[in-house]
């Protein structure tokens, strides 16, 4: 085995992308590193004929794999994170990720460790993803959901395989638009789309049943107004000093909060509009 690799600026990986996941067959990996602008791009490739096609064409470089390569990166690298009963996570590395193998018994999402906040493993994500799994546990499928910063793409995937249908992911870095719906070809998962859009600039286009927002908590409070078209909402990104301001601005908007975590520095809450 051989994998292909190459750092590049988003603009390139923008241009390229299609092409890529074409030659691919839609196994493209695209990782964002904390603290890197450019985005690191990873194919396997089964032979060296295909490994060269892909150096000639899109230049990065080429590294052998060693024969146990899976079994060493997964044990090294695995991280699965148990949502409830009906998911699991797993970040790992970036490195072929796509071709680990799948834990029985449910769905299962691989995120190739990127952005810290888009792997599971961040308090504010991992408060998200359990009160998501917690709350539409006896929903019907068939819901919808919009996830605002949506980053890796983690939590509208999650809703997916939780049973959503209509599922929306908004953020304002192209880069994570890219990463997005890479973790989501790799996971083939179909239904989820990611749109490029400023939370101050975006309007809801219809009812939905479910608004998760993983931000910072003074964004949280000047978007309110807009949220208010969700019957539930799932808010993270709140540090315990902001508890009181945001609580009050949530009855200012006519939302109660039904539930509230903390883990470390980090609270999540779980509110309703009080319309239902």
């Amino acid at each position: 085995m051989l994998l292909w690799r190459k750092f590049a600026e988003h603009h390139w990986v923008k241009a390229y992308e299609d092409l890529l996941q074409a030659r691919a067959f839609g196994q493209l990996v695209i990782v964002r590193r904390p603290g890197r602008q450019r985005l690191e791009l990873e194919i396997v490739c089964r032979s060296r004929t295909d490994s060269s096609v892909l150096l000639k064409e899109f230049g990065g470089r080429i590294e052998a794999l060693p024969r146990n390569w899976l079994e060493r990166f997964a044990r090294a690298n695995s991280k699965a994170i148990k949502i409830g009963k009906r998911l699991i996570i797993s970040s790992v590395g970036g490195t072929l990720v796509s071709r680990l193998s799948r834990h029985k018994g449910g769905p299962h999402i691989i995120i190739p460790a990127s952005l810290a906040f888009g792997t599971g493993e961040h308090a504010t994500t991992a408060m998200s993803l359990r009160f998501l799994e917690q709350l539409t546990r006896c929903w019907n499928p068939g819901w919808s959901l919009t996830d605002l910063g949506t980053g890796s793409g983690i939590l509208a995937l999650a809703a997916r395989c939780l049973g959503a249908r209509r599922v929306t992911g908004v953020d304002n870095d192209p880069a994570a638009i890219s990463v997005a719906k890479s973790n989501a070809r790799l996971n083939k998962i179909r239904g989820a789309s990611f749109e490029l859009c400023d939370v101050h600039k975006w309007n809801p286009a219809q009812q939905t049943d479910l608004i998760t927002a993983n931000l910072y908590s003074d964004l949280l409070i000047e978007i309110l107004p807009k949220l208010r078209g969700g019957a539930w909402l799932i808010l993270s990104g709140i540090l315990p000093s902001q508890q009181d301001e945001l609580i009050n601005a949530l009855r200012r908007n006519h939302l109660d909060v039904i539930n509230m975590k903390r883990r470390g520095k980090w609270m999540g809450f779980l509110a309703r509009s009080r319309r239902l």
